[in-house]
């Protein structure tokens, strides 16, 4: 896959993988950026190029290993980055999935007249509502402990992650580098609908759930290797 420099057009990347529009969103480029290159971009929105570069170099490549990222102060960009990330999936991605979600089933029930028996419709919205769930609880514990405790006392930060757990009163908290399990949930609830979806008639409303679902799922496995490559290793300085 390309790896992208300072003199690489913003166009580039949007063009490789229409995802990363979600990703530069959050540094403040939306659809327009014109032909500008990402350090031309970069400059008039005052954003550090570097930084810029390794976020979505790492959330593009999986070989690609963001070297140049090491000084303190890129702690509390990425620290900033993931905050806007958890933001995006609690207050966009979410219930985007919601309003889809709720549709179809809206749908289903009144073309058979409110009998869903032939459907499991019922079933994979439970199981949604149970992965939505570790979602959000997961994104609450990183806006309201992890990221204000790294920002703000770096110190007590590295001592909970080299002991493996943080706990405020009595609650224990994941470190917060690795959503392997969310991504597994996700994962599971897309199969459920490729492998297992039965009785379901409008195929346009369908697909609309499962390709948002996909959306969050990928967006939730390439952070991964942003927490991991990125903010791991600035954490454990």
């Amino acid at each position: 896959m390309a790896v992208y420099t300072k003199e690489s057009k913003l166009s580039e990347p949007i063009f490789e993988d229409p995802s990363i529009v979600a990703v530069i969103n959050r540094f403040g480029f939306y659809l327009g950026v014109g032909d500008r290159t990402i350090a031309e971009s970069c400059r008039i929105n005052n954003i550090d190029v570097d930084f810029f570069l390794a976020i979505i170099n790492t959330y593009l490549n999986p070989e690609y290993l963001p070297v140049k990222i090491i000084e303190r102060k890129y702690l509390d960009m990425v620290a900033e980055y993931l905050e806007k990330t958890d933001l995006y999936y609690r207050d966009i991605q979410l219930p985007n999935i919601d309003r889809h979600f709720n549709l179809l089933i809206r749908n289903e029930m009144q073309d058979k007249n409110g009998d869903d028996r032939l459907s499991n419709l019922s079933l994979l919205n439970k199981f949604y509502q149970e992965v939505k769930n570790d979602l959000q609880q997961s994104i609450t514990k990183e806006l309201e402990f992890w990221l204000p405790l790294i920002r703000n006392d770096h110190e007590e930060a590295i001592r909970m992650i080299r002991i493996g757990e943080g706990e405020i009163k009595g609650v224990k908290f994941d470190l917060p580098f690795d959503h392997t399990s969310l991504e597994d949930k996700v994962r599971d609830l897309i199969s459920f609908f490729v492998v297992h979806l039965k009785g379901v008639r409008n195929h346009n409303l369908c697909m609309a759930v499962v390709s948002a679902i996909f959306i969050l799922e990928k967006d939730i496995r390439q952070n991964n290797r942003i927490r991991n490559r990125i903010f791991r290793p600035l954490c454990e300085k």
